[in-house]
């Protein structure tokens, strides 16, 4: 049995605290060269909450974010549930308009956003559209600690250092979080109409996908290349939330790009890859498709789109795979069923 079973912590905040009172040093997330241990996670989700908070963010604000898989998704997700605010997420292809309308109908106080990615500005995209709920906006530089992110981490790390009062407040807060506060709100694709808003909470996010983690057996010691976007729930709750729940090691990648998965996958000895079926096809299809580099995979996780069974044959016979499990997902269920 995975090490998902393992744990009695019924909210984001306080599985996080229990990650850290077992293993604080351990990798949590790693991106290139940098690497976020469980208690930096801890220390950084405290000190952008203690910054939203002194922003004048209050329980069951929305907080969105809008960037590619990167440290700072995570952090910025972790920071804003920890003080019982609710994160939105953004698909990092929308357009100007996509975006605004999605924060104008949470009604979206504060906003983390990518500054560039594939060559589009993203803050340009929303200066033209009004957005009266805004109170604050934070940039992300990918592969940065020195962005405007990482200043807001500083500020808040001051705020905790120099007064009791805010250690106090931000205390009272992560204690007000409950099984049922709001964790999440996922937009649904619209393609039958117009985009909704799913609405979730702490306690169905752990129980749905500590049994997703169970049944892949996904276990601490396992090392987790995340190429699904965060802003889906692929990505977000059945990848970095998954192994958080199971204590392991979190590789996320901003980009699909077969001969970057190919190297992570060598230099980190990745054993756990989920993705849609095209990404394991198009692995298999690249011209540069080494198995050597891939020998250390051995679990897998497809959804989005139907399998063939030859794929799948494929995935266990040239790729080497023990486990290939298929996952049906809905945003209305908290993420699959």
């Amino acid at each position: 049995m995975s090490s998902a079973s393992h744990h009695t912590a019924t909210t984001i905040p306080t599985l996080l605290a229990e990650r850290v009172r077992q293993h604080p040093d351990k990798a949590f997330v790693v991106e290139g060269d940098f690497t976020l241990t469980y208690g930096d996670a801890l220390k950084a989700a405290r000190s952008l909450g203690c910054w939203l908070m002194n922003e004048g963010c209050l329980a069951g604000d929305r907080v969105a974010i809008w960037a590619p898989n990167c440290q700072q998704w995570i952090v910025a997700a972790l920071g804003a549930q920890l003080i019982g605010a609710t994160i939105v997420t953004l698909n990092t292809r929308y357009k100007g308009n996509e975006a605004a309308d999605i924060l104008q109908r949470s009604g979206a106080r504060f906003l983390f956003c990518i500054d560039h990615f594939l060559d589009v500005d993203y803050p340009e995209q929303l200066a033209s559209h009004p957005l009266p709920d805004l109170a604050g906006t934070v940039t992300i530089t990918l592969n940065s600690q020195s962005d405007a992110f990482a200043d807001c981490l500083k500020q808040g790390h001051a705020l905790l250092e120099t007064s009791n009062n805010n250690r106090a407040a931000l205390e009272d807060a992560i204690s007000g979080v409950e099984p049922d506060t709001l964790s999440d709100i996922l937009f649904t694709s619209g393609t039958t109409g117009k985009a909704k808003g799913v609405v979730t909470d702490h306690g169905q996010n752990l129980r749905a996908f500590s049994a997703f983690a169970d049944i892949l057996g996904l276990e601490a010691d396992d090392r987790y290349l995340i190429i699904n976007p965060f802003f889906h729930s692929f990505g977000y709750k059945a990848g970095w939330l998954a192994t958080l729940i199971a204590g392991a090691t979190a590789f996320p990648l901003a980009i699909f790009d077969v001969p970057q998965v190919m190297a992570c996958v060598a230099r980190y000895r990745i054993n756990v890859m989920p993705g849609p079926p095209t990404l394991f096809q198009s692995i298999l299809d690249h011209p540069d498709f080494d198995p050597e580099k891939l020998v250390t995979l051995s679990k897998a996780t497809t959804g989005a789109a139907v399998i063939p069974t030859q794929l799948i044959e494929a995935m266990w016979q040239t790729l080497g795979l023990d486990t290939v499990i298929t996952a049906y997902g809905l945003s209305e269920s908290c993420g699959l069923t």
